[in-house]
């Protein structure tokens, strides 16, 4: 019997990941609603109401609407958040609040929906010293860390093991001469610890003296291990200069991958590692929207093929 539940994909316009995911899907014959959530009230409307058997109705935007009974899954991927430019301040706090917890809550209820990932899972998972705690406690290498606003801390923890790297607990961006930035990762000495510090929590950890990096992307239960040679302390800055080789990961990691992921009830996770001389794996973070569709053509791993089956809820 075919299945013509619908796949939800809650996304930003522009992911080109999420499009690849799309065209394999709609190559299968999946019927597929995509909306970005950042297009509620303008272009996405949304009737809800809860029932005995949880939520119904239907969201609608200018080609597609869907019955929010039936859907098979739900592909939660960065959408853009909520705007409300035409209102004053205060009444725009108030019209995104609303927006958040009304469409929020609808599309975290979904009754009979696989989600990949649950939005409210994402959240907690994304709080880097959560997710440090969840990895030590899955049996991950941990690098010595401190999170600290106290400048007297952070430089006592540099004197102590140094090398020390500064890495920001949250990535948003922000804009310089009018071009988009985030905060990268860099070295870091105790004489550059300045008063500043106190005005905010930072993360400091112990560098891994590594000889490359593993990009681990975990999709369902399969599992993709892709080394990544650089010469780059954090190989994000360019992705020109990078080589990659599928490799298979050492005794151990896979267990600890799937009770990190349990731990926080995710089904998908972008896993980065630092392997250092003696061949270690060392864990710095677990991205659950990470970026993975670029390693497909690089490696010929069947990756999107993979987060179709996951969405069609395949066994």
């Amino acid at each position: 019997m075919i299945d013509t539940r619908p796949v939800l994909v809650v996304t930003n316009p522009d992911d080109p990941t999420t499009d690849l995911v799309i065209e394999e899907l709609h190559g299968r014959g999946t019927p597929v609603v995509r909306f970005d959530s950042g297009d509620f009230p303008s272009t996405l409307s949304v009737a809800a109401t809860v029932t005995r058997t949880g939520i119904a109705g239907t969201p609608t935007t200018p080609s597609r609407t869907a019955d929010l009974t039936r859907v098979r899954s739900l592909y939660y991927r960065r959408p853009t958040g909520f705007a409300f430019p035409h209102l004053d301040d205060q009444t725009a706090r108030f019209a995104i609040t609303q927006a958040r917890y009304g469409l929020g809550g609808v599309l975290a209820a979904l009754p009979g929906c696989f989600y990949v990932n649950h939005p409210h899972r994402i959240g907690d998972a994304e709080f880097k010293p959560s997710g440090l705690a969840a990895a030590a406690e899955a049996g991950f290498r941990i690098p010595p860390t401190l999170i600290t606003s106290a400048p007297d801390a952070a430089r006592a923890f540099i004197r102590r093991h140094a090398p020390v790297i500064y890495k920001p607990l949250s990535t948003p961006l922000y804009r310089v001469g009018g071009v988009s930035c985030t905060v990268k990762v860099a070295d870091v000495a105790a004489d550059g610890i300045e008063r500043g510090v106190a005005g905010t929590a930072h993360l400091f950890q112990q560098r891994v003296d590594k000889v490359a990096d593993v990009r681990v992307t975990v999709i369902g239960r399969r599992v993709f291990c892709v080394r990544i040679g650089s010469d780059l302390l954090d190989w994000r800055t360019d992705y020109s200069r990078l080589t990659y080789d599928v490799v298979q990961p050492p005794d151990g990691i896979t267990e600890a991958l799937f009770g990190y992921l349990t731990h926080f009830g995710l089904v998908f996770g972008a896993f980065d590692f630092a392997v250092d001389r003696d061949g270690r794996w060392w864990f710095p973070e677990c991205n659950p929207s990470g970026q993975w569709a670029w390693l497909e053509p690089e490696t010929g791993l069947p990756m999107v093929a993979a987060m179709a089956d996951l969405l069609e809820r395949k066994p």
